[in-house]
C-alpha cells in the first residue's frame, strides 16, 4: 500500500509521435492512443490532474479531453507531421519546446512517457523538473526484430537501452514483457511493474446484437488494426484463399476494418485480387469505439494474427463484447487471450496453421458460444479502474525513489 505523501495529484505524461484524440487504427495511432487516453481519464476519476503533451503537426493549442485531463499539442521543430524516424533527430528541440510551454502550467509530482522518443524528452524534463520518470515502451525494437525480423534502427535500440536503465520505473503490460525487459535491455527486475491495460466496459460490453445462429460452417471473421505487415491481415487473407480452395463447403468471410500506416509495403487489396478472394473480404476504415464494439458483437470471432503484440488491446475489447479471440501465441497476447476458454492461440504465422484454426471455428458454433461466454466474463474484470491504480501505484513507487534518493544525498552532503 503506498503512503498518502507519495501518492501524486498532477501527472505529465509525453506521447510526442501519436495524440489520443487521433482516432485508432490510421497512421500511427493504435493501442497505444487507446492507453493513454482511458489511463488519463481513469487517474482524473480518482482525482488526479493529466496533462498529456504531444508534438503538434500545426498550431500550439491545448484540448480539454474531460475534466482534469487536458491534451497540449505544442508546436516544435519542422512544421508539418514528421514520421517517427525524422522526429527521432530533433528531440531536443521538441523538450525544450515542452519546457517552455508548460513553465506556465502547475508543476508536476511525476512523469510518465509512452514509447521510446517519448522517453528520452522524460529525461529531458525529469533533469529540468526534478521529478521522476515512469516510462512505457509499449512495444521494444529487439523484440520486433526477433519475433517480427524487422530493421529497427540504433537510434531507437540505443534510445531504449537508456531508458532501461534510466527511467526512474519501468512498466510492462505483462509478466512476459517484465522478463524481455530484463533479458534483453538489462532492467533491474526491481524498478519494474506490470500495468495491465484495460478495457472500456462501458462501450464494449455484449450488448443487445444477437450472434447468427443455426448457421452450418459459416464463420464471419473481423481484423481491426492498422494494416501493415507487422498485424499480419495478410495471414488472414492467405488463410482465406486456402479454405476457399481446400473446404469450399465452408463459408469464411473477412471484415478488415482499418487503414494503411507506416512504410507502404503491404497493399492488401492486391493481395486479395491476387489470391482471388474479392468476393470474401470487405474493407472499412477505421470507426469510433461504439461503432467498433457493434462489429465485433456481430462477428463470430475477431482474429489479431499479430507478429508482435505488446499486449493486444483489440482482444480484450473484442471479448468485452462476447465475441472469442483467434491470436497469435505471441508477446502478452497468452495474456490477453486465455487459450481454450476465451479463444484460440495459433503458433506461428503460416496461413495453413490459421486456415486449420478458422476451419475448426467455422465447424463448431456451439465451441464458440462456450467461448465467447468465457470472453466476456474474462474481460469483465479488466475496466481501466484496475489499471489507474497499478498506474498510481508505480508512480508512487518512483516519487518515493526519488524522495529516498534526495535524502540520502543531502545527508552525505
Amino acid at each position: 500500500m503506498s503512503d498518502s505523501s507519495t501518492l501524486p495529484t498532477r501527472i505529465a505524461m509525453i506521447s510526442l509521435h501519436t495524440s489520443p484524440l487521433d482516432q485508432p487504427g490510421a497512421g500511427d495511432a493504435g493501442g497505444m492512443n487507446v492507453y493513454i487516453r482511458h489511463l488519463a481519464l481513469a487517474l482524473a476519476e480518482r482525482g488526479v490532474c493529466v496533462d498529456v503533451f504531444v508534438r503538434a503537426a500545426g498550431d500550439t493549442r491545448a484540448v480539454e479531453m474531460a475534466p482534469g485531463v487536458t491534451c497540449h499539442e505544442v508546436r516544435s521543430g519542422p512544421a508539418g507531421k514528421l514520421g517517427k524516424e525524422e522526429l527521432a533527430d530533433h528531440l531536443d528541440e521538441v523538450a525544450l519546446a515542452i519546457r517552455r510551454y508548460a513553465a506556465g502550467l502547475a508543476p508536476y509530482d511525476a512523469i510518465h512517457s509512452h514509447y521510446w522518443l517519448s522517453g528520452i524528452v522524460g529525461l529531458h524534463l525529469r533533469a529540468a523538473w526534478q521529478v521522476p520518470l515512469v516510462h512505457t515502451m509499449h512495444t521494444m525494437g529487439k523484440v520486433k526484430k526477433l519475433s517480427a525480423h524487422t530493421e529497427e534502427s540504433g537510434a531507437r535500440i540505443r534510445g531504449e537501452m537508456l531508458l532501461a536503465k534510466q527511467a526512474d520505473r519501468l512498466t510492462a503490460n505483462t509478466p512476459a514483457e517484465v522478463e524481455e525487459l530484463v533479458h534483453l535491455y538489462g532492467a533491474d527486475a526491481a524498478a519494474l511493474d506490470v500495468v495491465e491495460p484495460g478495457v472500456d466496459l462501458g462501450v464494449f460490453s455484449p450488448g443487445v446484437c444477437a450472434k447468427r445462429e443455426g448457421v452450418p460452417n459459416s464463420l464471419r471473421v473481423v481484423f481491426a488494426g492498422r494494416i501493415q505487415k507487422l498485424k499480419g491481415p495478410q495471414i488472414l487473407v492467405r488463410a482465406l484463399a486456402i479454405l476457399a480452395r481446400e473446404r469450399p463447403e465452408l463459408d469464411v468471410k473477412l471484415s478488415v476494418i482499418g487503414a494503411r500506416s507506416g512504410s507502404k509495403e503491404l497493399n492488401l487489396q492486391k493481395l486479395v485480387e491476387e489470391e482471388s478472394v474479392e468476393h470474401l473480404v470487405r474493407f472499412s476504415l477505421p470507426m469510433p469505439a461504439a461503432h467498433l464494439a457493434r462489429a465485433f458483437r456481430l462477428a463470430d470471432v475477431v482474429a489479431v494474427p499479430s507478429y508482435s503484440e505488446s499486449f493486444g488491446l483489440v482482444a480484450l475489447e473484442a471479448q468485452a463484447c462476447g465475441t472469442p479471440v483467434l491470436a497469435s501465441r505471441v508477446g502478452g497476447l497468452p495474456y490477453a487471450v486465455q487459450d481454450g476458454q476465451t479463444g484460440i492461440l495459433v503458433d506461428g504465422s503460416e496461413p495453413a496453421a490459421w486456415a486449420v484454426a478458422l476451419a475448426k471455428l467455422a465447424a463448431d458454433e456451439p465451441l464458440r458460444r462456450i467461448l465467447g461466454r468465457q470472453a466476456a466474463e474474462f474481460a469483465a474484470g479488466h475496466g481501466w479502474e484496475q489499471t489507474a491504480v497499478a498506474a498510481l501505484s508505480s508512480y508512487a513507487g518512483a516519487i518515493l525513489r526519488k524522495t529516498t534518493r534526495g535524502a540520502g544525498a543531502s545527508h552525505a552532503g
